[in-house]
């Protein structure tokens, strides 16, 4: 590509990520709208949507359900087959088809809005997962040869700003108020802010699939042939050793954080003697580090090189952060602050190194099946292991320690694999994994 051609591509490829990213703010945004508002499901009373916390646990379930049982796989498969215009259009559909049935689930609020809800976040749930892997696909190919870990940095950090957001607009939405019964409009302000958000994302959709359609037009029948997806190209992925190593390290890493998020509760308050507001704010901070540090460790990646080593290093850093939580003295709020600051520094240099190095490892032709199936065993991990956790809370006798100690073995095994990944680069520097992205 000559200079002045890169002068006329880098400001298109900031458009396209900029289009890119605003339909996964939204997803995020959504998938988190009741999370700092959860206390309005602990009485069916408190709503005229009369869900229980078992209705809430239900709706939120869903979100994994068609993820789990073969849905990212198939539609993985479909992305590289019908390409990202095509499939990316469906998958965003699916996204914001799902947000509305949970919507009008909310705001009809009939005898049957749980299991209607559960249906709609099944849906939306498989629709997010899979625009978020076509948007990891068209990065990757808008900025191959560019600051990948950068642009992969910004995505993360505004997709997980959606969550932040979520987290500080719910309350101000649903104002919380004493001996109060909540109408059905308020129960769904916050979902009718989502479809607002999901209605500029699909805007934004559109015009990146027009950008996208002048970028990378049709090829001609020959070389799309010799360039499209075949279905022995899943059994090359599930056959590739680095492949596995990164799912492995996605698993486990993901695990030790995500998992711990859904019982950070249940851990911090009884470990450091602190109110919930108190242990909210803890875990916000780990949203909210992404939002600064993910770009700049992406930048980081991008001049530095070296992606292997900071897989390693964040998956130190997030090894410390439960060792504190598991052994640091009780009752002081320091320890819990500081071993939050880890897992964010982790949070955030992990994904950073990590997911730059997937369009390295395989052809730009199967990009998108591979992304999938990484998916699809990080949400098959999530879902083990923070069933594992609940049932190590829910042991008589067992507490905040005894869940802890399962985070600190997840970390441990993540370092390993980690080390086992930099070790399987110095064996292939033609892959150029610890490569700086020029």
């Amino acid at each position: 590509m000559t200079a002045s051609a890169k002068k006329i591509f880098r400001p298109a490829a900031w458009i396209a990520l900029a289009c890119l990213v605003v339909p996964m703010f939204a997803s995020y945004y959504f998938d988190d709208m009741f999370s700092s508002i959860s206390y309005l499901f602990q009485d069916p009373g408190m709503t005229e949507l009369h869900w229980n916390e078992t209705d809430y646990g239900k709706y939120a379930s869903g979100y994994s359900v068609l993820c789990i049982f073969g849905g990212l796989a198939l539609f993985g498969i479909l992305l590289d087959k019908w390409g990202v215009r095509v499939a990316g259009t469906l998958y965003v559909g699916m996204m914001v088809l799902g947000a509305g049935i949970v919507t009008y689930a909310l705001l009809f609020g009939q005898k049957s809005s749980a299991t209607l809800a559960y249906v709609g976040c099944m849906v939306f749930g498989l629709g997010s997962e899979m625009a978020g892997t076509v948007v990891n696909r068209s990065i990757g190919r808008w900025f191959k040869d560019g600051p990948m870990a950068l642009a992969m940095g910004l995505h993360l950090a505004i997709a997980r700003l959606g969550t932040a957001f979520a987290l500080v607009v719910s309350p101000k939405l649903v104002v919380q108020q004493a001996n109060h019964v909540y109408s059905l409009a308020e129960t769904a302000r916050p979902a009718l802010l989502g479809m607002g958000l999901m209605a500029v994302g699909l805007i934004l959709w559109a015009v990146f699939v027009a950008l996208d359609a002048k970028r990378f037009p049709r090829k001609g029948a020959k070389t799309a042939k010799e360039d499209s997806f075949r279905f022995s190209d899943v059994f090359k992925v599930l056959g590739n050793k680095n492949f596995w190593l990164l799912g492995l390290l996605c698993v486990l890493f993901y695990s030790s954080i995500i998992a711990f998020k859904k019982f950070a509760g249940a851990i911090l308050i009884p470990r450091f003697d602190i109110p919930a507001q108190t242990a909210g704010w803890m875990v916000s901070m780990l949203p909210f580090s992404t939002v600064i540090f993910a770009p700049l460790f992406g930048l980081m990646v991008d001049k530095v090189g070296r992606g292997t080593r900071w897989m390693v290093f964040g998956s130190i850093l997030a090894l410390l952060a439960h060792l504190l939580l598991a052994f640091a003295p009780a009752g002081v709020p320091f320890w819990g602050y500081l071993s939050m600051a880890f897992l964010g520094f982790g949070y955030s240099l992990v994904p950073a190194a990590m997911w730059p190095s997937v369009p390295k490892i395989v052809p730009d032709r199967i990009l998108g099946t591979t992304f999938a199936l990484l998916y699809w065993v990080q949400n098959l991990g999530l879902m083990s292991f923070k069933w594992t956790a609940g049932a190590i809370l829910a042991k008589p006798g067992n507490g905040p320690v005894s869940v802890e100690l399962m985070f600190v073995g997840l970390c441990i095994v993540a370092v390993v694999v980690a080390v086992a990944f930099r070790r399987a680069s110095a064996r292939h520097p033609e892959l150029r994994l610890d490569a700086p992205n020029r």
